[in-house]
């Protein structure tokens, strides 16, 4: 779904009254200019609000919807509670209020009186999206129009916040998308459409996989009849080592041979959510511009059983050379990351690097829906992509690593096993894909098996996918590459 229409105008007394969707407001312990403004309109009607024991249960950022108010076009009054001097964070929550309420007549959102208009609008951009795919189209949502007081300024502050927040957009899109219609074809096609933005996009084949010696990625989607397929994004907006982000893309997961149960199965078009994080961090990075020079590596793949499938007792060997025993054909990202993490490593010799995956359901058991589980040899960059989820209210949480748990990984046939048994089990596959990762080069790995897609709406996202990771990541390489 593309951004809404966002607009920014100077103040204008007469279309608060005449505006016929959303008109929100803004208060705390008391009304700001527009909010007065908007009460001797209503007659007294947000000051009843604010002196109401409702309003004192109204969290911060969050808003009193008063339908269909007297003396107005309005649909309804979206009163939010948001204090004078707000924190970014607050100041998102309460955009997302307005994207949230979003609905086809639009919103005019009196923004003269707060301070820093680029969360308000990145908030309000992130949550007023919609996914589906029904026989009628839904009817698009209506512009959202912020008041402020200097409307040039505006559309310069929330330039980049928006071109992020499409990034976002493009994730969603892509991980909500059924297996039928995001195939492994499908997907690279897409991204071959960001060249349009100033991005390198190449495909390598399955041939080329092979001469390559991508065997433990080729293995997992032998049994499908989507070819698999390894896509490169490059946006050189400097000079020097590139910073290379890495992302699993297996557009469905039956389990293979080891097959899942049918219950909940079909949340397995999720599976390329780490692909789909990339691809809209890269988009996000073209959009605003970014002064840094990083490369996006997705590896697109469907684990499918057949004929041709991997089997549990194989052997296969990686681009690398290690040779890996197939335990659990169902543990398949790995496979995948690790000859696309060797390859990243060999052709751009990257100056750090980030690979993501929904790569194991142990993270959901250790740490739910709310945070990533993020595994690094590198404290300075694991501690900055911390730093940069933090920022963006994105949960990450980081987990050990240590040679100990390579234990479980031993092979009595292989170099190692591709899985490692119940316990620690989010942990022994940041192992595996640790061992793919040269000596010396900064790495760390997160598992967004929970936060990509997440089993209700959240505070930015309908239920469904989250578009998880794209405002971290740009965060963490404007912090890094940029400031």
């Amino acid at each position: 779904m593309a951004l809404p229409d966002i607009r920014f105008t100077a103040p204008d007394p007469a279309a608060i009254a005449a505006h016929p969707g959303l008109v929100a407001v803004f208060g705390d312990l008391a009304l700001d200019a527009e909010a007065r403004r908007v009460d001797r309109i209503t007659k007294g009607a947000l000051t009843r609000a604010l002196t109401s024991d409702a309003w004192d249960s109204v969290p911060e950022g969050e808003a009193m919807v008063l339908a269909y108010p007297s003396n107005m076009a309005a649909s309804a009054i979206l009163f939010i509670k948001l204090p004078r001097r707000a924190e970014a964070s607050v100041l998102r929550k309460a955009g997302a209020s307005v994207g949230k309420a979003l609905k086809t007549e639009g919103a005019l959102v009196l923004a003269k009186a707060v301070k820093s208009i680029a969360p308000l609008v990145e908030g309000a951009a992130l949550r007023a999206y919609s996914y589906a795919r029904r026989a009628e189209a839904p009817k698009a949502p209506g512009a959202i129009t912020f008041c402020v007081n200097d409307p040039d300024h505006a559309v310069a502050a929330a330039r980049e916040v928006l071109a992020v927040a499409a990034g976002v957009h493009f994730t969603r899109d892509l991980v909500n998308d059924p297996a039928n219609i995001l195939t492994t074809t499908e997907f690279a096609e897409r991204l071959v459409a960001l060249r349009k933005l100033g991005l390198e996009v190449e495909v390598l084949d399955e041939p080329a996989l092979e001469t390559l010696g991508m065997r433990a990625l080729l293995g997992v989607g032998q049994g499908s009849d989507s070819p698999s397929k390894v896509v490169v994004m490059h946006w050189k907006g400097a000079e020097g080592a590139p910073f290379a982000l890495v992302g699993k893309g297996v557009v469905f997961d039956t389990g293979g041979i080891s097959i899942k149960p049918a219950s909940g199965m079909e949340e397995m078009i999720m599976d390329m959510g780490g692909a789909g994080t990339v691809a809209g961090t890269m988009m996000a990075l073209a959009l605003r511009k970014a002064r840094a020079n990083v490369v996006g590596l997705v590896g697109l793949v469907e684990n499918m059983p057949d004929g041709k499938a991997q089997r549990p007792g194989d052997v296969v060997t990686s681009m690398k050379g290690d040779t890996i025993e197939i335990i659990n054909t169902d543990a398949e990202g790995r496979l995948v990351l690790a000859d696309v993490l060797w390859y990243a490593q060999e052709r751009f010799k990257p100056s750090g690097i980030i690979d993501l995956a929904t790569l194991t359901g142990a993270c959901m058991v250790a740490l739910g829906y709310e945070n990533s589980g993020v595994f690094s040899n590198d404290d300075d960059l694991c501690n900055a992509l911390l730093k940069a989820a933090q920022a963006q209210d994105e949960g990450a949480w980081r987990l050990p690593l240590g040679p100990a748990y390579d234990q479980l990984i031993k092979s009595r046939m292989a170099d190692m096993k591709n899985a490692g048994g119940r316990w620690a089990g989010a942990i022994t596959a940041a192992q595996f894909l640790q061992r793919f990762i040269k000596k010396d080069q900064p790495w760390v790995h997160i598992d967004i098996a929970g936060t990509a897609y997440p089993a209700s709406d959240t505070t930015f996202a309908p239920k469904g996918a989250s578009g998880w990771g794209v405002r971290t990541l740009d965060a963490l390489i404007k912090a890094r590459f940029e400031s």
